[in-house]
């Protein structure tokens, strides 16, 4: 090999890095990272903001979901289907026992089920039925009526993200309106009323 020559790397020597491919290959690595964080940012903000409209549902101006959901044992009061939730404005809260914010609602939930003009309906989520009824014991029942959603399949399908949480469903059965996390003093009369006379007026 003559001295001009340059010598050639082995084919299982790696080619020496650039000093352009670390700043790449560290973009690269922080990518995903990079997403995740965003995604997580957009979650957050959704469902811990004061709008609780962020996180929008697919359901809105759609019929409720076909279901049918057995009573909570030990009470006197019937279960419900989406049948029952024609003729008149109704509100269908999903709670649970083990749901520490629904006890900051339930003050709310309490006012609500003495206006005549709408039916408040309860979506047990997910409970045992001994707790929920020690609940309701504990800090009064506004419901008309409770259905047992003990598998979740149907807080699936109505798109629940977690409790609590309360639809506005129309007269002709449709969901006007859906509010995420616990209804508040403030919330109640800013958010969840004026949708609630939305409803009533048509």
């Amino acid at each position: 090999m003559s001295q001009s020559e340059t010598p050639k790397p082995d084919a299982g020597t790696p080619a020496p890095e650039t000093p352009e491919a670390a700043p790449r290959r560290l973009k690269l690595a922080l990518l995903p990272l990079g997403l995740f964080a965003a995604l997580a940012l957009l979650f957050w903000f959704g469902l811990f903001s004061g709008d609780k409209s962020k996180i929008p549902s697919a359901l809105i101006g759609k019929p409720v979901p076909a279901f049918s959901l057995e009573p909570l044992e030990g009470t006197n009061l019937p279960g419900f289907s989406s049948g029952t939730l024609k003729d008149q404005v109704t509100l269908v809260n999903v709670w649970a026992s083990w749901c520490i914010p629904c006890r900051e609602e339930h003050p709310q939930l309490v006012e609500l089920g003495k206006d005549p003009r709408v039916k408040l309906y309860g979506l047990n989520y997910k409970d045992k039925a001994d707790n929920a009824r020690r609940f309701l014991d504990n800090f009064g029942n506004p419901y008309v009526a409770i259905g047992v959603d003990q598998s979740g399949r149907t807080g699936i399908d109505w798109g629940v993200y977690g409790v609590p949480e309360t639809f506005v469903i129309g007269r002709d059965g449709t969901i006007r309106y859906k509010f995420i996390g616990p209804i508040m003093p403030d919330t109640l009369k800013t958010t969840l009323m004026p949708e609630i006379e939305k409803a009533l007026a048509k």
